[in-house]
Order: structure tokens, then sequence, then C-alpha cells
């Protein structure tokens, strides 16, 4: 499954330079696997309510590879890469009119209420899958 996440960015994501700072890769990732779990069908807080699970970044592994600059039209796209009872790594590319800029393997945890880790419940990694 392919999801795409479509942003354009603002003076407040650049640096003098009007190159994209780097740690906002990190939130335009974010926000693109934000919407890649809620197209799917999951609800993060209803899973948190309902299961007291939560699933939280444990490592990330990211490639910088073209500067995004001022006013560009971006796509953050999300495919899910390996899915385990407990863990999700997920790739993501932020992408410039077909050009990839930046590139990230993400690992996610289920973790439970206390921070431990959790087996994410059956309906989730069918999502997930």
């Amino acid at each position: 499954m392919r999801h795409e996440f479509a942003l354009r960015v603002y003076y407040e994501d650049t640096d003098l330079a009007g190159i994209v700072y780097y740690a906002n890769y990190l939130k335009f990732i974010e926000r693109g696997r934000t919407e890649y779990v809620r197209s799917i069908g999951i609800d993060q807080t209803a899973l948190k309510a309902q299961e007291g699970v939560v699933f939280a970044v444990r490592r990330i592994e990211a490639d910088y590879i073209l500067p995004a600059k001022f006013d560009d039209e971006l796509q953050v796209v999300t495919t899910t890469q390996k899915l385990t009872a407990a863990r999700v790594i997920l790739k993501q590319e932020v992408v410039r009119s077909g050009v990839v800029l930046f590139s990230a393997l993400v690992t996610l945890v289920a973790l439970d209420g206390a921070g431990r880790p959790a087996r994410m419940p059956a309906n989730i990694r069918r999502l997930l899958h």
C-alpha cells in the first residue's frame, strides 16, 4: 500500500538561504505517517482509549538527498516495509516533481500505557499489512 500526503514549504520551514531546515523533514514525515494511519482506518485516539496501545518512533534512518526550498510543493510517500507483532517499519520519502529529496526508514513500536512494548491488536496489524 502506498499513501501520498501533499504539503507546501512555508517560510517558517526554511533557513536564511530559503532551504528547508533539516529537522523539518521529520515533521513532514510525521504528518505523512499520521495521515497514512488515518487513511487505512486506524483511529489512534480510540486505539489508546480502547486497547491501551500507542505507537512510538523507535528508530529513524534518514538520508538527505537534495534540498527542498521555500514554496515547493512536496509529497510525502509512505509505504509499509515490514510488520511484526509489536512493530512496523515504514519507508517514507519526501518527493518534489517525482524526484526524491529525502528518504527515511522509520521503525514504530507499539507500547502499553506504562511505556512497555506491547503486541499490536490483530485488526491493526491487518490494516498495516
